[in-house]
């Protein structure tokens, strides 16, 4: 935000690296005020401030929740290395030449801050702004917003255990029992970085005379507090399903994978703003609510772990062996026509699905999709001489 007046030409906040994304604890916020006139003008003082807050602000019937916490105040009053000064301290600009005035200062240590945040009900900011004091005149200002964003690692020997849960309901029609439905499920951590996939084990039975559909979602969960008060506001982000169960069976899921989307990392240290996140699993009953159990995820910032990294260079290798098969030319067998029939009825069952409602009162019935088989796959096969020269041999 600039707000500038007829004798000033610019008047703006630039950081000395304005490539980097985003700050984190500890760091030094460096940069300059640069100030350009169109005539003759007297500056009294230049003040920078730096802030940095985090606000909440909703409504709650009339009454109006607000609270706000500081994380950041400085304040320096910057001078022109080069321009002399009067015995009060003002300065004369004159027009045709850049005036650059120097700031810096560091952001807090770690746990002292929390990374930016822009939500429903709230907000993390963090900004620089510049005030120009001239005699007799309003004051002008400029103020320039930058990213902090607090390293979270995941790999921390909580956050690398496994963690899971058991949950049953009984189901009822009428009053009448009519059995129930289970389930029991685990992961083999709670932390996670945006792209991995998380591995679901668990198995559903059903003993009700309803068909059920087991899902799984990752949910977000941001709590805002103000006046007393808690507002919470919940976020599917990215759901998977099984096949559907009938009455008397159960289904196991082995590994079963849902990635994590591109999302914040969690933020855990504000006091009035709360951001988690939830592996919610599940089976959708019809006519009934759903029986959920939610297993608590921690998303942390990308890069830090040596998950990653490894990864990344298992990928790596595995592309390089992949690549020295390649290299010996040996002829590889044609697909299978089985296997490609076997992972499309994975992904849509043959047999009719119930439809994907999730709300607590969707109806009872059946809803049989299209399915069509894919056409064979193509292929060749090389047969290769000993001179090295190949032919390539069409099958039909």
């Amino acid at each position: 935000m600039v707000v500038m007046s007829k004798r000033v030409k610019t008047f703006e906040v630039i950081f000395s690296d304005p490539s980097k994304t985003f700050y984190c604890s500890g760091d030094k916020v460096a940069g300059k005020i640069l100030v350009e006139v169109a005539e003759v003008t007297r500056v009294s003082a230049m003040k920078v401030l730096g802030v940095g807050c985090a606000k909440v602000e909703y409504a709650k019937g009339k009454q109006k929740c607000r609270e706000e916490n500081e994380y950041l105040r400085y304040e320096e009053v910057v001078q022109l290395d080069d321009q002399p000064a009067d015995h009060d301290g003002s300065v004369i600009l004159r027009p045709g030449n850049k005036y650059e005035y120097m700031f810096g200062f560091e952001l807090p240590q770690q746990g002292q801050i929390v990374s930016s945040y822009k939500g429903k009900f709230g907000y993390v900011q963090y900004y620089v702004k510049a005030f120009m004091e001239r005699p007799a005149q309003p004051a002008l200002e400029c103020m320039k917003h930058f990213e902090v964003e607090e390293p979270l690692d995941v790999n921390t020997p909580d956050l690398l255990s496994p963690t899971g849960g058991m949950k049953e309901k009984k189901v009822t029609c009428m009053f009448i029992p009519d059995g129930q439905v289970s389930l029991n499920a685990k992961i083999d951590r709670k932390g996670f970085c945006e792209g991995e996939d998380i591995c679901i084990c668990a198995k559903f039975e059903n003993t009700c005379s309803r068909i059920v559909v087991p899902k799984a979602a990752i949910i977000s969960k941001h709590t805002y507090q103000a006046n007393g008060r808690t507002k919470v506001f919940r976020q599917k982000l990215s759901s998977v399903r099984g096949n559907h169960i009938i009455s008397g069976m159960c289904d196991a899921w082995q590994g079963k994978t849902i990635r994590v989307p591109k999302i914040k990392p969690s933020m855990l240290g504000c006091n009035i703003i709360r951001v988690e996140y939830a592996l919610m699993i599940y089976m959708h009953i019809p006519g009934s609510e759903k029986l959920i159990l939610e297993l608590p995820l921690v998303i942390g910032t990308a890069g830090l772990g040596s998950r990653t990294n490894s990864m990344s260079s298992t990928d790596g290798s595995v592309s390089n062996a992949s690549a020295s098969w390649v290299s010996l030319r040996m002829p590889s067998a044609p697909p299978s026509y089985c296997d490609v029939t076997r992972d499309c009825r994975l992904d849509q069952p043959l047999t009719p699905l119930l439809n994907d409602y999730d709300g607590d009162d969707s109806p009872i019935f059946m809803h049989a999709s299209a399915f069509q088989f894919p056409n064979l796959p193509a292929y060749s096969e090389v047969d290769e001489e000993f001179s090295g020269n190949a032919h390539m041999l069409q099958v039909c």
